[in-house]
């Protein structure tokens, strides 16, 4: 749906560039931006459908906007040079993101609020061209021998992006990310290499905890072969870190599912670039349901379950006893899934998603060091 309406907005934000209510000539200046985004991220469904068109409107033919769509690898390889060359932080690298000349301009906040005043400085001094961003003049190019633009056309248009073509009397279907397919951002070795030059830090937190959870699966796996998943409930006050673990795991889902939901900019910290993985593709299931809801979806059944196993009936918990260390190992198999791709697609690093996964892989734990076979003698209340 996102993708449907994000597709849309581009058209109509698109022919406002194009087809002004008030035409101007051609030797007035213009101003001309790139930005980029991606179909799935909120931020970017913001800034298309309620920030640019007013502003667009504004200035007519004098405001000239490439939209480039950074889920095709072409469109991910210009953003990497864009923010190259004007010199990103690692941290701030994620969509929407706006060049106009030499300035850059980020979120759907900043964009919509500091555009204005910046094409009014630039058609007060004849005019901003295109950034010397590596590529673009090539990927100008490269759409106008493909595409058969008008002149005009050109602002819309960029192989890099495989955006909307407005230049023909329909508007041409979705790309292929833009349908539903995505496009990895990279090669795996490719964006390992990537966030291990631009954010060591975080880059080795995540492979730690990556392998932390990979080994916490293999472990739990192996006493579940030797021991069988139904087992007595343990009891004592060891077992109260377990729904301390699905409390802060609940809030850290929480505020990542208020950042998925209303396009805010995430707080992150000097370690990672926590705004690049939520506005990924992959911050939503299915380009759908944001992550963070699942997550609190996991956390209150993970919750309720540790509650039914310490106060409910004898007969219930004997049925349901393997429930929630079940649920948690899934929990974990998911962890592992998202961290594989922060590490290995995105490259990039986002410190709520891994602080999370770390609470998953403890509350796996908890829950079969809480719930061992009767034969082993560890399971002692405290």
């Amino acid at each position: 749906m996102m993708r449907r309406s994000l597709f849309l907005a581009g058209i109509m934000l698109l022919a406002l560039c194009l087809f002004p209510a008030t035409a101007t000539g051609d030797e007035l200046p213009v101003v001309r931006a790139l930005l980029f985004y991606s179909p799935t991220c909120p931020h970017c469904h913001e800034v298309l459908t309620n920030g640019l068109p007013p502003i667009v409107e504004k200035y007519g033919a004098q405001l000239q906007i490439m939209l480039v769509n950074v889920q095709t690898p072409g469109g991910q390889n210009l953003f990497r040079a864009a923010t190259d060359w004007a010199q990103v932080p690692p941290d701030q690298r994620g969509v929407p993101l706006m060049v106009v000349g030499d300035q850059v301009l980020i979120g759907s906040v900043e964009i919509p609020a500091r555009l204005p005043a910046i094409v009014d400085a630039g058609l007060a001094q004849g005019g901003i061209d295109w950034p010397p961003v590596p590529g673009l003049a090539e990927a100008i190019a490269q759409a106008e021998s493909a595409g058969e633009p008008t002149p005009q056309s050109e602002s819309a248009q960029s192989s890099a992006g495989a955006t909307v073509n407005v230049a023909a009397d329909e508007p041409t279907a979705p790309s292929a990310a833009e349908a539903g397919e995505t496009v990895p951002a990279a090669t795996t070795t490719a964006a390992f290499r990537r966030l291990m030059a631009e954010d060591a830090a975080g880059g080795v937190i995540a492979l730690v905890v990556f392998l932390f959870m990979l080994g916490s699966v293999v472990w739990t796996a192996v006493r579940w072969l030797r021991h069988g998943l139904v087992g007595r409930v343990g009891g004592g006050r060891r077992s109260l870190a377990l729904p301390l673990l699905c409390l802060v795991g609940l809030g850290i889902a929480a505020y990542l599912s208020f950042v998925e939901t209303t396009g805010s900019e995430a707080i992150c910290g000097p370690v990672g670039n926590c705004n690049a993985v939520q506005s990924s593709p992959y911050a939503r299931l299915f380009g759908v349901v944001p992550v963070g809801v699942l997550g609190m979806v996991g956390y209150v059944v993970l919750l309720a379950a540790w509650v039914l196993l310490r106060r409910g009936r004898a007969e219930w918990v004997e049925e349901v006893a393997w429930l929630a260390p079940v649920l948690a190992f899934f929990g974990v198999i998911f962890s592992i899934y998202l961290t594989y791709l922060e590490l290995f697609v995105l490259g990039a690093v986002c410190m709520w998603c891994v602080s999370s996964a770390v609470i998953m892989t403890l509350i796996l734990l908890g829950f079969v060091h809480w719930r061992l076979h009767p034969e082993l003698d560890i399971m002692e209340a405290v």
